[in-house]
């Protein structure tokens, strides 16, 4: 067998050892914990205030979108960064194309905002 192999050999052995001490652990440790389920202890716990009402409540889709779009645009601004630091390098060229970057990066503002993507209530 080649070292190259061996070194990989290595590795296995000790995943297989973590993941056997892991296993081995968590059975021993349910085995011995006490398990003493009351009706207090099965109610969904929300930060010590005792739940209302059902458990399951449909949201809107609005703030899902919302935070994509900050998202997306708080990714989007990352990209003017390192432009920046190499405007010189860059020149007209870079200039125009970061002109057109942000001009597409408005045209979709414009666009959440005329759909109301951006009102939050």
């Amino acid at each position: 067998m080649s070292q190259f192999l061996r070194s990989y050999l290595t590795v296995v052995w000790f995943g297989l050892a973590a993941f056997l001490i892991a296993s081995l652990l968590l059975g021993l440790s349910a085995l011995l914990r006490p398990n003493r389920p009351t009706r207090e202890k099965l109610i969904a716990y929300e930060s010590g205030v005792d739940p209302v009402g059902e458990g399951w409540s449909q949201s809107q889709i609005r703030y899902y979108v919302f935070a994509l779009l900050f998202v997306i645009f708080d990714v989007e601004a990352v990209f003017i960064f390192p432009w920046a630091t190499q405007l010189e390098r860059y020149a007209g060229f870079g200039l125009v194309e970061m002109g057109v970057f942000v001009a597409v990066l408005l045209l979709g503002l414009v666009y959440a905002w005329r759909k109301g993507v951006l009102r939050w209530i």
